[in-house]
């Protein structure tokens, strides 16, 4: 039999068949060694083949079917281990709000840098907008200008108000859409306002810490009443970079690719070598510092943290 995993639980494995039969599986001890390093070897999003246990109503998965794409992100605590958000994405939304909580340049940077590794598209959605006052509002147009001078999609939304919530909706038409972000970001009050049916628990703003608390615990896949699936992810606090060799780092930053063929030198960082294109573009605006800062920070090994002329602090 075969299907596609619509929930992992880390143990267990939701898989949905063609005819909408959903069955529970796990995996095998010896899958786990089969060159797969990540803490989750299978994924939501993939495509599995799975065998029915005797006299049980649970399965076991036996083969993963090749992923045309998946993301993933190495964890920030010390075990430093890889984990795979989802796989097979149409499109990737990241949810990202100025203040409440604030989310990083650095953090919005990496997911897009991942999604470019593997060629996922994303559009990102500054949400809350209903709450801005000036200086927040000043921030995200600073913020939005950057990422659509690069070529991303941007839509400012509210998921409280449902302002633009139709030109969301339409992208996700007939498409596997991730939606990824920090802790409360409003992810899951985004989808109830797609899909109300779907009720999905949300919870308040932390305010001593301005970072949103957990609602979702394990990635999930939806269906969609107007067409197209929805995973729903847990919210990141950090996104730690996989799978990159320092060479092809600068090649994930669009704006850097279309400069870097001008520098003198083909193997150039980008970092204190002559006549590079980067560098000139840095100086001359055609580069935001925000993106050289984060593309300095991935390249060292740094972990993320806030860029200071953007956010003031």
């Amino acid at each position: 039999m075969n299907g596609v995993v619509i929930k992992s639980t880390g143990s267990w494995y939701l898989v949905r068949t063609k005819d909408n039969t959903i069955y529970k599986c796990r995996i095998r001890g010896k899958f786990r060694m089969q060159g797969i390093k990540s803490t989750n070897p299978v994924s939501v999003g993939d495509h599995v083949d799975f065998d029915l246990e005797n006299q049980k109503e649970t399965g076991v998965i036996t083969n993963i079917h090749e992923r045309k794409n998946y993301i993933v992100r190495k964890s920030v605590n010390l075990s430093k281990q890889t984990h795979i958000i989802a796989s097979n994405i149409d499109l990737a939304f990241l949810m990202v709000t100025i203040n409440n909580p604030p989310t990083s340049t650095s953090f919005i940077d990496r997911f897009l840098v991942a999604a470019e590794g593997y060629h996922i598209p994303v559009v990102i959605l500054f949400n809350k907008v209903d709450t801005f006052n000036e200086e927040t509002s000043e921030l995200q147009e600073e913020l939005r200008d950057i990422y659509e001078n690069i070529g991303y999609h941007c839509i400012d939304i509210s998921a409280k108000e449902g302002l633009n919530i139709k030109e969301v909706k339409e992208l996700m038409k007939s498409r596997v859409s991730l939606f990824s972000g920090h802790s409360g970001v409003g992810k899951s009050t985004l989808i109830n306002t797609i899909e109300p049916a779907l009720n999905l628990k949300t919870l308040a703003i932390s305010e001593q810490h301005k970072q949103g608390q957990h609602t979702t615990t394990f990635a999930e896949m939806h269906p969609l009443s107007f067409g197209g699936y929805i995973i729903d992810t847990p919210g990141i606090k950090g996104f730690g970079m996989v799978d990159f060799e320092d060479h092809e780092i600068a090649g994930l930053f669009p704006e850097f690719f279309e400069l870097k063929q001008d520098c003198k030198f083909h193997n150039c960082r980008h970092i204190d070598e002559p006549k590079c294109a980067v560098k000139a573009g840095l100086e001359n605006d055609l580069i935001a510092p925000s993106r050289y800062f984060s593309y300095l920070q991935i390249l060292k090994g740094e972990e993320e943290h806030f860029r200071q002329d953007i956010y003031g602090k």
